[in-house]
């Protein structure tokens, strides 16, 4: 009688290949109605699911209205963008913002406590990580601001932070 060892293993790699297999993410595009044009234009797109992460490609605050009217829409498309690819602003981990107008630090932190107001109303606790990076130029004229977005979908549904408030004065 022939050992069954090598069909034995012969069963187990095939196993651990069809587990491999199904372990990797699935990537997924979105574009929302309107913007498809953008996805074939300027090779880009707007929203990226790879398995539960979601990505959002910058978002300009371009349009009529006072800076504070054109953040808060920014972030409404940021809202719709992420409902796309089944995500929330309470999923967001993330945030990258690009400030064209200040020159220097003091310019730059009277622009940032405006857009703190506006960010406060999208984001009321348990704070995404966040880089401000201030620069000469977006691609979208005359906008003040970009903001792209990182989100892990169901990471809003019970977050913990483990931070203290700060001392009264």
């Amino acid at each position: 009688m022939k050992p069954m060892i090598p069909l034995v293993l012969c069963l187990s790699a095939l196993a651990g290949s069809v587990s491999a297999q199904e372990a990797v993410p699935t990537r997924e595009h979105f574009a929302a109605p309107g913007e498809e044009a953008d996805y074939h234009h300027w090779h880009y797109t707007p929203v990226v699911k790879v398995g539960d992460m979601v990505i959002v490609s910058g978002i300009p605050a371009g349009g009529e209205g006072s800076y504070e009217e054109r953040i808060r829409r920014m972030f409404e498309v940021l809202r719709s963008r992420l409902a796309l690819a089944g995500a929330n602003l309470a999923d967001v981990v993330e945030l990258t913002s690009y400030h064209r107008q200040p020159t220097g630090t003091a310019e730059f932190q009277q622009e940032f406590d405006r857009f703190l107001r506006v960010h406060r109303e999208f984001f009321p606790s348990h704070y995404p990580a966040w880089s401000a990076v201030g620069t000469t130029a977006l691609l979208s004229e005359g906008a003040p601001v970009e903001l792209r977005a990182m989100a892990v979908i169901g990471s809003g549904r019970a977050p913990k932070a483990a931070i203290p408030p700060p001392p009264s004065r």
